[in-house]
């Protein structure tokens, strides 16, 4: 039996994380918000390599939290985010995915964005897209932590959280 995929994402400092958080609990399907608001990194990582996933996670995180500016609210063609410029995602994206098999989606460059709503009507969309842009102030934040996710079909299970230096 093959082992479950592991996703990596970015968690943001405790500010940008509770905004995130409140508008994902706003506008996300309440039956599908199953996880916390994140940037995914990774979809599908090898989960049969877990170890040597959580090795790098944490020889990565060892440096200085990566700051990032929330830039703009942007479609998901059914949903809506946040898009991020994040200045050290490519590379913290390719040392993360050195050496392991990674799938189509994985092998692209980073969209850094934080998904506040998906997987609903493409006029409701519109609407929140809309409703966010009206209130919408670009700020700074930071990214604190490197999670490691196990995807087993429902809700992520936990693996792992990888402080970044805080230096």
């Amino acid at each position: 039996m093959q082992a479950a995929p592991l996703i990596v994402t970015l968690e943001a400092d405790p500010e940008s994380q509770a905004r995130f958080d409140a508008d994902r609990g706003r506008w996300f399907p309440s039956e599908r918000n199953l996880v916390p608001a994140h940037v995914t990194l990774y979809h599908h990582l090898p989960g049969d390599r877990a170890v040597d996933v959580a090795t790098r996670l944490a020889k990565v995180a060892a440096r200085p939290r990566p700051a990032f500016r929330v830039a703009s609210v942007m479609p998901l063609g059914r949903g809506a985010a946040y898009r991020l410029d994040l200045p050290a995602g490519d590379t913290l994206k390719r040392e993360i995915g050195a050496g392991f098999e990674l799938t189509a989606q994985d092998r692209g460059g980073l969209r850094a964005h934080v998904t506040v709503q998906n997987k609903v009507s493409r006029e409701t969309a519109t609407a929140t897209l809309e409703a966010l842009r009206a209130s919408f102030a670009p700020w700074d934040g930071e990214a604190v932590a490197l999670r490691l996710w196990w995807y087993r079909g429902g809700p992520w299970d936990a693996a792992g959280r990888y402080p970044f230096d805080e230096a």
